[in-house]
């Protein structure tokens, strides 16, 4: 373990009392080290909060004991029966949180970036989640769901409305509860999106002045600019009391338009250096989670979603990042 740490020195200790940086551990790889040596990774580089996407027990063993806080998803693939059966529901509590109390679950994620007609699953199921979690005596694990941008529409930020009807009785179930919208957050999609109008650096970060004034708010990078608008539909939505946590954000290494090494280092070292501070419409620090651990080199889609990486299969830093 000393070996391990001070090999990865670069990876510098979060400021003690302030937990808002997390990195997503995702495991669609066939060179990944074991689950316990990934908790020992996160120990090692004093990474205090982290996200898996689905009940993965070799995960959550090697999590227990260890304080750090989680985010757990319910698998797209599981919310018809969930939404559709609260007993179902209840069985997932007790197999998959109940059954392990030394884990520091934060939130349960009921699907992620989820599309189609599956959308009407998803508030049915928090549901039945939060109930049974409120029934089995942990209440204060708080229940959610992980959006992609696209879900909200508007420009500049302070026009952010929810382009999609079933966000909106999320959103005031999410107010009723106290637990925060969990949002994808990418400029990077963004700006491969739409280059000719986004200029690399008001994704990176890096922009030497104000971009977007909105009234009195002024955005010098995108990542503020798209967690605004969320906010701003949130509000529109007459649900303003509710949290952001930006359950993902980050930058490929490799693998298409503007995928470097260079660009991916800027991008995460800028994203932990803003996030203690906040937005212009919300100041104070934002709690997000890197996207992520590893390069994942059986990840599908597109060759950029293999690169996500801070680090290398073999436990070496993909590029110095300082937390």
């Amino acid at each position: 373990m000393l070996a391990l740490a001070l090999l990865l020195g670069t990876f510098a200790a979060i400021p003690t009392g302030v937990q808002s940086i997390g990195v997503c551990y995702g495991v669609n790889g066939n060179n990944l080290p074991s689950a316990s040596q990934v908790v020992q990774l996160y120990q090692a580089n004093n990474i205090g909060l982290m996200r898996i996407y689905f009940p993965d027990a070799n995960a959550l063993n090697a999590l227990s004991g260890t304080n750090i806080g989680l985010i757990m998803d319910v698998a797209n693939t599981d919310l018809d029966s969930i939404a559709s059966s609260p007993s179902a529901a209840a069985t997932w509590v007790q197999n998959n949180i109940q059954a392990f109390p030394g884990v520091n679950f934060r939130y349960i994620a009921v699907g992620n970036e989820v599309s189609g007609s599956d959308t009407n699953s998803i508030l049915p199921a928090m549901q039945n989640i939060h109930n049974s979690l409120a029934g089995a005596g942990l209440g204060h694990i708080k229940v959610s769901t992980a959006v992609q941008s696209d879900v909200t529409q508007g420009f500049p930020p302070s026009q952010g409305t929810f382009s999609q009807g079933y966000m909106g009785p999320i959103a005031q179930y999410l107010q009723s509860t106290g637990a925060p919208l969990l949002a994808n957050i990418y400029p990077y999609f963004a700006y491969i999106d739409n280059p000719s109008q986004i200029d690399i650096n008001y994704a990176l970060f890096t922009s030497q002045g104000t971009v977007v004034q909105d009234g009195s708010n002024a955005y010098q990078n995108l990542f503020d600019a798209l967690v605004d608008t969320m906010y701003s539909a949130l509000e529109n939505a007459g649900a303003g009391s509710v949290e952001i946590v930006v359950s993902e954000s980050g930058w490929p290494s490799a693998g298409g338009t503007a995928a470097t090494t260079g660009n991916a280092q800027t991008y995460n070292q800028n994203l932990i250096n803003h996030v203690g501070q906040g937005t212009p419409k919300r100041p104070g620090a934002i709690e997000t989670y890197i996207f992520e651990m590893f390069n994942e080199n059986q990840k599908p889609g597109a060759a950029t979603e293999q690169h996500f990486g801070l680090f290398n299969p073999n436990q070496s830093p993909a590029y110095p990042i300082n937390f």
